[in-house]
């Protein structure tokens, strides 16, 4: 399946029973309701999907149920965040091997490497797949930071083709469109800068909050993408603080209680994550219902040509 890069990549969670196993059935009714309101492809496995906690038969149990589930209808990409080129060679690999259509590459883990460490890194990997590559630049909280300069390089893999933008700097798009042209898609990874990096061209959302309220996102999205400003404007600004949820060290916590709410996740998660309690879990509550007493009449955004 050709993976184009664009539209909203939903970031999944990962579903656990009270006794800490995955929650298939839960995993599956929550990829039916993205798929239900009209994502572009899946990301299984990235730091929503509490990555770092799961065993890799974890992460390929998940891969195989969402191909077996989503049947080619949108790409399933997986995330590689590891310590040593050669796990990430070994998972790129089996990513490979059984089917997945995409991989999301951060930089090598718990090593602030060098920038030439981070590129022979990612050029490495590159090299051991003929699998489609989306850069996870994200130097807020993974302390690297892959530069324009480093993209030129890494583009001359023909693989490399995009990057999940979360710099945080919304001028990044413009630097990035006069610097690589289209030979770069760029999907936005952050949630609270979404509309506004979209705007400013960037090809799709790598989404957050999209856990609890696919519908919303997408209708932004594709809203957005069509020129009717207005009407994506008013969903963005009530959607706003939930999407402020998604930038805090709690963000898995934040948005599998959200989706508690929207009924299509729990809020389960694995050690040493716990979930919320005292004054934060209520303030976040409150947000919570506020948004659900004010959840606003969508039109028909699915029927927007983008």
């Amino acid at each position: 399946m050709n993976v184009n890069w664009q539209g909203v990549y939903p970031a999944i969670t990962t579903a656990f029973t009270e006794g800490d196993q995955l929650d298939l059935p839960m995993f599956t009714k929550n990829l039916h309701a993205q798929l239900a309101a009209g994502v572009d492809g899946i990301i299984l496995g990235g730091s929503l999907g509490e990555a770092s906690s799961l065993t890799n038969e974890e992460k390929f149990s998940l891969v195989e149920l969402a191909l077996d589930e989503c049947k080619n209808r949108v790409p399933i990409i997986i995330n590689i965040a590891e310590s040593t080129t050669r796990a990430a060679v070994e998972l790129a690999e089996k990513a490979e091997a059984v089917g997945a259509h995409g991989l999301m590459m951060l930089p090598p883990m718990r090593y602030k490497s060098t920038d030439e460490e981070t590129l022979v890194f990612f050029e490495t990997i590159a090299d051991a797949t003929s699998l489609p590559i989306m850069i996870y630049n994200n130097p807020v909280d993974y302390k690297i930071m892959v530069t324009l300069d480093m993209f030129d390089r890494l583009l001359k893999k023909s693989n490399i083709q995009a990057v999940k933008e979360s710099t945080r700097d919304v001028t990044n798009v413009t630097r990035i469109r006069n610097r690589f042209g289209d030979r770069m898609k760029i999907m936005c990874g952050v949630d609270t800068l979404a509309m506004e990096e979209l705007l400013l061209g960037a090809d799709g959302w790598v989404a957050g909050l999209v856990d609890a309220f696919p519908a919303e996102t997408v209708a932004i999205y594709r809203l957005t993408k069509a020129g009717r400003i207005a009407e994506a404007r008013s969903i963005y600004r009530w959607f706003m603080p939930l999407l402020e949820l998604d930038i805090s060290p709690q963000l898995v916590q934040n948005i599998k209680l959200a989706s508690v709410y929207t009924g299509i996740g729990t809020e389960f998660v694995r050690a040493p994550r716990l979930p919320l309690m005292g004054e934060e879990r209520q303030r976040v509550i409150t947000i919570i219902e506020d948004a659900m007493a004010n959840r606003p009449a969508l039109p028909d955004y699915l029927a927007v040509e983008v």
